[in-house]
């Protein structure tokens, strides 16, 4: 399985984030309006950020489609109609979130050509935002609009449905940064089968038919989960032979992974889009603040036995702390 790491925040100067201010590992929704202020001004707003990091994650993207597609890209009853109007709100958000590089113009046989300048990609779609015609050199060739939007993006996307029932089900999922879990085992499942592995989410998946129900009616909202790894690959699929787990005290390298997430509901389609950005921050600069130091030693501390072992630092955590309370 080919990989790559990609560059640390503190290196690429993305959006910065730091999720355990409050020296604690919790498990809960811990959702904010989007664009809540958190020190990244514009970026703050957008639901897709852009940073010079933007190779290296496309890379990882087209490195993870072309060893086996479907390990990263499925869908599950996911209709035309949802297609499109989940089509139109990427796109509308990447055309007014970066004009500077996504844009999109009337072409032949009343199609709508969407170009990124940042891929030299150009998406050919029809009025109900189908995929018509592809002008790329991505292999293998992009199949959808949600394949061919989903590389052009630096976070990865997934779709959740409702019907009149209102049964619950993970629709579509463009996932090629996977941290330790795959679309084949979450695609077509409802909320709580989807989170019922997450050490501590029990009570929250009790309430799931109304997390649902909030994630599609409400306006945007953000929030942040976190781990840590002891490299910035990207892609770490369960089928992967290196964990990006094993903590080398002797020779210490470890990485604090963000994951930010929006949910962006459409209420008159049923369905909401579900965006994951990762980011790594150094834990060798993190230890030099003593303030975000002290704040990550006691949210390891905080960690019940169920979510060590969740998070795979069952085998690291005291080897961990001892490096943290090292000056």
């Amino acid at each position: 399985m080919k990989s790559l790491e990609v560059n640390t925040v503190e290196a690429s100067g993305a959006a910065c984030y730091f999720p355990l201010n409050r020296g604690r590992y919790e498990v809960k929704p811990g959702l904010m309006p989007l664009g809540t202020n958190l020190g990244n001004f514009q970026a703050d707003a957008q639901v897709f950020q852009i940073d010079s990091n933007f190779t290296q994650y496309r890379q990882a993207k087209l490195l993870a489609r072309k060893e086996n597609l479907s390990s990263y890209y499925q869908t599950c009853n996911y209709t035309p109609t949802v297609a499109g109007a989940i089509a139109r709100l990427i796109i509308e958000r990447l055309t007014s979130e970066h004009p500077q590089h996504f844009y999109t113009q009337k072409a032949a046989n009343n199609l709508l050509a969407f170009h990124s300048r940042l891929t030299g990609d150009i998406l050919y779609l029809d009025a109900n935002w189908q995929l018509q015609q592809v002008q790329s050199q991505v292999i293998p060739p992009l199949n959808s609009t949600f394949d061919a939007l989903s590389v052009q993006v630096q976070e990865d996307l997934a779709v959740v449905s409702r019907n009149n029932e209102g049964t619950n089900w993970l629709s579509a999922i463009h996932l090629c940064y996977p941290n330790h879990w795959s679309v084949e085992e979450k695609i077509g499942r409802d909320f709580g089968t989807v989170h019922a592995p997450v050490a501590g989410m029990e009570k929250i998946n009790q309430r799931s038919h109304a997390i649902v129900h909030q994630m599609i009616t409400q306006k945007p909202m953000v929030r942040f989960a976190w781990g840590l790894s002891t490299d910035t690959q990207l892609n770490r699929h369960p089928r992967s032979p290196v964990k990006g787990r094993i903590f080398d005290i002797e020779h210490p390298q470890l990485y604090l992974r963000i994951e930010r997430q929006v949910i962006w509901g459409l209420p008159e389609f049923e369905s909401a889009l579900f965006t994951i950005r990762t980011y790594f921050r150094d834990c060798n600069v993190i230890k030099k603040d003593p303030i975000l130091r002290f704040k990550l030693h006691l949210a390891i501390q905080s960690m019940t036995p169920e979510s060590l072992v969740y998070k795979g630092l069952i085998e690291s955590k005291n080897a961990i702390l001892a490096w943290l309370a090292d000056e």
